[in-house]
């Protein structure tokens, strides 16, 4: 069993002792922390705090503890029961809530669970505000209410639908030309909250032909959860079989987006941020933000629509601070997660959804078409494992020494800029490992990068 305990929430296999596992003592331990964090931090007056999970098995127990203990501690709690990442960071903006829990572990398999926190904006926690939920955890520091002070439980199953009506009313999002094209769209939709949201959404964009695999929302993921290519050989060839023109996988929370094209052919979990952007940058002309693992491509499209591109350090949170920052029109992460602040700060597949069709739509492109005209790039993903005695800091600095010709940031690891291509180097922050990605203009050179950085790694812990 396992329990990762981290500034950005708490995830675990289910079962186990409370030190071990997702259990009802460990979530109510740290459910408990996380509402004395927001009773001391929050400025809003309504008393709320949003909860909404995605399909899992363990969705219903993990959330009948978690409410039990919000009220317990004098909450009020908006349950929205089965509703997407976004729509639950949606939520909580929507009713002035005081803080929010997302119960979903993303796209790890089915035994994993987790709790996602957010603020009273429907953002995620940051690394000083995590900590400090990590902290009153720890100590234990938290006092439930009494009995006159209890808080209740307010069922709400109509936020997917508000959530969807918001993506509709987008100025850019085009829903006339949309219902024109007359798409066949095939969806993927792991059996999670998308295969209800999904479909309620393509309809409502006015696509009448929908084909749906893995849409019964039970919880037993028909395949690995994580919506990459070696995942997603149904959809392929469904893509063939239907004649469809677009297809659209999920993962269980509905806050990454992969798209495939017409032939069968995976579009790249890379180019839906890329494709998205240049379409709201045709429009609105402005900045971008990604994070340092993501594809040069989006810079690229950026600077061609003469707008200035700023990296973010890997994660969410991070992202939406350096969108804040420099006013960012759009910006996202590589791993198909598109965030829009026109509709809200999270990383939303539905607003991906829509405003992608709307492209194709008005572009009037194939998808393997629209996919052409984007610069070619390819990322490759190698990690060195260490030995545990590896001052992994010290490898860290001798690289970007050995380096430092090059265009070097070090905001998140240490990531080398070449003309042509890139590699990036961040160590995990519980085993001895390296991650190594690198991006090049063809899957060779950018393995061979990746392998060239291995080689020196080693050389220097020699």
């Amino acid at each position: 069993m396992t329990l990762i305990k981290s500034i950005s929430g708490i995830r675990g296999t289910i079962g186990g002792t409370p030190e071990e596992g997702l259990n009802p003592l460990a979530i109510v331990k740290f459910v408990a922390a996380y509402a004395t964090f927001i009773r001391k931090s929050t400025t809003a007056t309504t008393n709320k705090i949003v909860v909404g999970r995605d399909a899992r098995i363990s969705g219903p127990m993990v959330k009948q503890v978690v409410l039990g203990t919000l009220t317990g501690m004098g909450f009020d709690v908006v349950d929205l029961d089965l509703a997407t990442t976004p729509t639950t960071e949606y939520a909580v903006a929507q009713e002035k809530a005081c803080g929010g829990i997302i119960l979903t572990a993303s796209h790890n398999p089915k035994q994993w669970n987790a709790l996602k926190l957010l603020n009273q904006y429907g953002e995620f926690l940051n690394a000083a505000e995590g900590q400090q939920v990590l902290d009153i955890a720890a100590s234990e520091n938290f006092t439930f209410a009494d009995v006159d002070n209890l808080g209740k439980v307010i069922p709400d199953n109509f936020y997917n639908q508000k959530h969807i009506e918001s993506v509709l009313a987008l100025d850019l999002v085009n829903v006339d030309a949309i219902k024109a094209a007359n798409f066949r769209v095939a969806i993927d939709c792991v059996n999670s909250v998308g295969g209800i949201v999904l479909p309620e959404l393509l309809y409502a964009l006015g696509v009448k032909e929908i084909f749906k695999l893995h849409c019964a929302p039970h919880g037993n993921f028909a395949h690995n959860p994580e919506p990459l290519p070696q995942h997603l050989t149904e959809i392929s060839e469904l893509m063939t079989q239907a004649k469809a023109d677009v297809g659209f996988v999920v993962d269980p929370d509905v806050d990454r987006l992969a798209v495939v094209s017409e032939n069968g052919e995976m579009f790249g979990e890379e180019y839906t941020l890329v494709s998205v952007c240049d379409y709201v940058l045709s429009r609105t002309p402005g900045n971008t933000v990604s994070n340092l693992s993501s594809s040069r491509a989006l810079r690229d499209v950026t600077i061609a629509r003469g707008g200035q591109y700023t990296a973010a350090a890997v994660g969410e949170v991070n992202v939406v601070a350096k969108m804040k920052e420099t006013h960012a029109v759009i910006g996202g992460e590589g791993n198909g997660g598109v965030i829009y602040p026109a509709s809200h700060y999270g990383r939303d597949a539905l607003v991906g959804i829509a405003l992608f069709l709307t492209q194709l739509a008005e572009r009037k492109m194939k998808v393997s078409e629209l996919r052409a005209t984007y610069p070619p790039y390819f990322i490759s993903k190698q990690k060195v494992e260490l030995t545990p005695d590896i001052d992994v800091d010290a490898i860290l600095e001798k690289v970007k020494e050995k380096f430092s010709a090059y265009d070097i940031t070090d905001i998140d690891g240490v990531k080398i800029d070449f003309p042509t291509k890139w590699v990036h180097l961040r160590k995990s922050n519980t085993e001895p490992i390296i991650r190594i990605y690198a991006e090049a203009p063809t899957m060779e050179e950018a393995d061979n990068l990746g392998g060239e950085l291995i080689s020196i790694i080693h050389e220097m812990c020699k």
